[in-house]
């Protein structure tokens, strides 16, 4: 036998092996038999029937649990207390069987996911099933979120002590392709006015302590945390001020919400984030005089060059008059081009509180939504935008709700918070 051969021999001995001796503990209590009747949280009496065998598959292979079953009458209605004790109920996985399904389900697609875990741990299991547990799972990450108590951790390396200088809070949204119920009677930007996907709203919080050498701000390591879904903005505003809570926002020397020009953004920074220096992203922002510019001057790139530069400069130091006095300048008498310059214009006009850059670089602030964007790619787009992928909503947030809890290295605190709950 070959190297690969002799130690996946080994390992599947060894699986053989580990899954007798975890049956025999597992079955150590005779069936977790508790006398002839037991009552539940409404006080109804159930009474004990036998006992029955179930079938579990784990990270060792499949085993027999037996476990008492009660019965109530006027209910009609079974249980096995056992089930609940070991978090089996409702399931024929194990907790660790889980616990690598929805890892594997949440970092690539449900059937590289069954290869994957077929290669890695030596486990069978089907794409179905990955994706079915993957949705529980995910439904229970949305609760664990929400939920303020002892596992609500703090980020890592960070306790309740420490100085916070700035804390930053950045929104997005990005399309997530949805199947066709999910978009009945919404208007979309294809030819044929349909949409085809639904806006997933993700926020980011993060501190910062420091500035570099170049008096650039300087992300604090690991205290990036997500929260996401696809919902509506009054909804995810909430989401997204608990987890600032969460985070000690209150303990806060400065709050800066950082956005494109979305209306919905600063509706949320306004109604959760009051008092808060709101930060229109610098490169989002450059990207609006710049369709003016390709608009106006085309393909005569020294123009268009010298115009583009001189509204850099501007902008760069926050300068938001000059650029929309500099945008008057090419700003045509009629046609579409005009009404682009027209729309262009108002859009820096509302947003120049929002642009004062040069102020904001001196106080040391982040001026660009980059944590956010990658975040969009990196949480939604590279597992729920793949080819060929079109989702529920409910799946969606499934899979979102995993995605957030791992990117905010919350992943050991949610499974503690399920073994205590």
């Amino acid at each position: 036998m070959d190297f690969e051969s002799l130690e996946t021999c080994i390992r599947s001995s060894m699986h053989g092996v580990g899954s007798i001796l975890l049956k025999e503990l597992v079955n150590a209590d005779g069936g977790d038999y508790r006398g002839r009747t037991i009552c539940c949280e409404q006080g109804h009496a159930y009474e004990f029937m036998g006992y029955r065998e179930k079938e579990v598959r784990t990270v060792l292979g499949r085993i027999s649990v037996k476990r008492a079953y009660y019965y109530n009458a006027e209910s009609m209605r079974g249980v096995c207390p056992k089930d609940k004790a070991l978090d089996i109920e409702g399931t024929s996985f194990s907790p660790g069987m889980r616990r690598i399904m929805g890892r594997a389900g949440a970092s690539s697609s449900f059937a590289d996911a069954e290869d994957a875990i077929k290669e890695m741990a030596g486990v069978g299991v089907n794409a179905k099933e990955i994706e079915r547990v993957c949705h529980t799972l995910g439904e229970a990450a949305e609760v664990f979120s929400q939920t303020k108590d002892a596992h609500t951790k703090l980020a890592a390396g960070e306790t309740s002590r420490d100085r916070i200088p700035y804390m930053y809070i950045c929104m997005d949204g990005t399309g997530v392709p949805v199947v066709k119920k999910e978009v009945v009677n919404r208007v979309g930007k294809n030819e044929l006015g349909q949409a085809k996907t639904r806006e997933a709203k993700l926020g980011c919080v993060f501190t910062q302590h420091r500035v570099d050498a170049q008096g650039y701000a300087v992300r604090d390591e690991g205290s990036s945390s997500y929260v996401g879904g696809i919902e509506a903005a009054e909804v995810f505003g909430n989401r997204l001020y608990a987890e600032a809570q969460r985070r000690r926002i209150q303990d806060a020397e400065k709050v800066c919400v950082i956005g494109d020009g979305a209306p919905w953004i600063w509706n949320i920074a306004d109604e959760y984030f009051y008092g808060a220096i709101q930060i229109v992203d610098l490169y989002h922002a450059r990207e609006h005089y710049g369709n003016i510019a390709k608009s106006i001057f085309g393909d005569n790139k020294e123009s268009l060059d010298r115009w583009l530069n001189a509204r850099k400069q501007e902008l760069d130091a926050g300068l938001v008059a000059e650029v929309i006095k500099g945008i008057k300048q090419v700003t045509p008498r009629s046609g579409d081009k005009r009404k682009l310059c027209e729309k262009e214009m108002g859009y820096f006009e509302k947003n120049e509180q929002r642009m004062r850059y040069g102020d904001f670089r001196k106080q040391g602030l982040f001026v660009g939504s980059g944590v956010i964007e990658a975040g969009c790619r990196s949480v939604i787009g590279q597992r729920l935008k793949q080819s060929g992928m079109h989702w529920t909503m409910s799946g969606a947030n499934s899979i979102i709700a995993l995605r957030c809890c791992m990117a905010s290295n919350r992943w050991e605190d949610f499974w503690e918070y399920r073994a205590a709950a």
